[in-house]
Formats: structure tokens, C-alpha cells, sequence
């Protein structure tokens, strides 16, 4: 697939099974590959809303590939819910760490024997549930320049987690391996301040250069601009700083 040829899905083997993807290629450079960002969707999937922030990473000069974590469940997040919290509880257990992260592996390896991307300058953006995930991915792999979570659970409630009890991302954030710019909403009713607080502790501690930034008066689901909870201020706000931190470190 050339430039001319995306926006547009493409798939790849993780392990046995066939991963879908949503990738958008930048105009291409005489004098260098574009680098790589793996983007983390939410639990409502690779939505229309998530194709076209894929499109504006493209246009930023960015490799960008949205993984659909529910690939293996017809590509969309589980469809048999009665209430809205069955809804995000199943969509959560359809992209557990244990079955995600290998899969970004496999996509950054897809990307790898392509040609026309330079995955030796690669990073993951992660929104909600992809956020939690690309928090994780961090903690266990080098082959990563930096990581940016939005509203990322630092808590998975037990519904949420394949183990039937919390699974924090708190404790495993002082093991990230690369610099982190991590985004919250100071008004979000799902996650509570005193765990982004707790997270921003532990990131600091994780040796790396990691910054938290919490945007005044917005909620959950903040940056999604199809969203009843948009919040334009603290949106253009976290598209300035990440493209800057992405720049910082992809660019070299």
C-alpha cells in the first residue's frame, strides 16, 4: 500500500489470527522515512471518529496505524449488552493487556517489513481503554520512543478485568521504559483524582521523563469531538502537546 493508497484497512497475523487495522501514510519525504505511531482505540472501537484522528496524525507527518483490538470478535466491541456499563465491562474484556499488547508487538512488526515506515522511531497513543493499554505496552518493551495515554483507567474495576479483581496500572507505572505524556480530564466522572494523582507518583518514579497533565473543567472522553463530553479547549490543548512531545522524540 503506497501513500496515494491510504487511508485504509489493512491486516496483519498476530500469532494465528488476522488483526485489522486502520492505517494513514503521510505525503512521503525525499530524505527520510516517516516514524511510526500505534494508536489505542477506545472501547467503542475504530469508529469513524477514530479513523479521522488516524487521518490528522497522518497529516502531522506520522506513520499511523489504529489497531482494532476487537478483531477477534468481528471487529466490533461485543454487541450482546443490555446496559451501558455491560457494554464498556465486555468491550474491556475483549482487549485485555494479555491479548492487546502482543498484538501491537504484531503490528509494529507488520509495519517493520513494509519498508516505506521507520519503526526505529515508533510511539503509541492510547484513548480510554487504549490509553490503559499503551500504558502497559510501555512497561515491557524497548522498542517504544514514548508513550501518550489519554484517560487511561489507572484502576480496572473487577467487571473490567479478566481476574475478577482490580487490576491497577498505578503499580505497574513505575516499570515504563520510556518517556510518558499522560492526559486527564479534571472533571471525569469514570476516573478519580486520587488515582491520577497516585499515577503521576508512580510514573515519577519510574526514572523516565514522564509529565501528567489534567485539563480544567472536562470530562471523560474529552478530546472525541462526535462526544457529548467534547471539550474544545482541553482538546486543542492535548493535540498541541502531544504532536510537540511526539515531535521531540520521533523526529531525531
Amino acid at each position: 500500500m503506497s501513500p496515494n493508497e491510504t487511508p485504509g484497512w489493512v491486516t496483519f497475523p498476530s500469532g494465528t489470527d488476522q488483526i485489522q487495522g486502520y492505517l494513514a501514510l503521510p505525503e512521503p519525504r525525499a530524505d527520510r522515512l516517516p516514524p511510526v505511531v500505534l494508536m489505542a482505540h477506545e472501547n467503542l472501537g475504530v469508529t469513524e471518529h477514530r479513523q479521522d484522528v488516524t487521518r490528522r496524525y497522518a497529516a502531522q507527518g506520522f506513520a499511523c496505524l489504529t489497531v482494532n483490538m476487537f478483531s477477534r470478535v468481528g471487529g466490533r466491541p461485543p454487541q450482546d449488552y443490555t446496559t451501558v456499563e455491560e457494554r464498556r465491562a465486555k468491550a474491556f474484556l475483549a482487549a485485555t493487556d494479555e491479548q492487546a499488547v502482543p498484538d501491537f508487538e504484531a503490528a509494529l512488526d507488520y509495519l517493520a517489513g513494509r519498508g516505506d515506515v521507520d519503526t526505529f522511531r515508533a510511539a503509541a497513543v492510547g484513548f480510554c481503554l487504549g490509553g490503559g493499554t499503551v500504558l502497559v505496552w510501555a512497561t515491557r518493551t524497548d522498542r517504544l520512543r514514548c508513550v501518550v495515554p489519554l484517560y487511561g483507567l489507572p484502576v480496572l474495576p473487577p467487571e473490567y478485568s479478566p481476574t475478577g479483581r482490580p487490576r491497577s496500572r498505578i503499580e505497574a507505572a513505575e516499570s515504563v521504559r520510556c518517556p510518558v505524556q499522560a492526559h486527564y480530564g479534571e472533571a471525569d466522572q469514570f476516573i478519580p483524582l486520587d488515582e491520577v494523582r497516585q499515577l503521576k507518583q508512580a510514573l515519577a518514579r519510574s526514572g523516565q521523563s514522564t509529565e501528567l497533565h489534567l485539563h480544567p473543567d472536562a470530562g471523560h472522553a474529552y478530546h472525541d469531538d462526535t462526544h457529548p463530553n467534547y471539550h474544545s479547549k482541553a482538546a486543542q490543548e492535548t493535540d498541541r502537546l502531544t504532536f510537540d512531545f511526539l515531535h521531540a522524540h520521533l523526529d531525531r
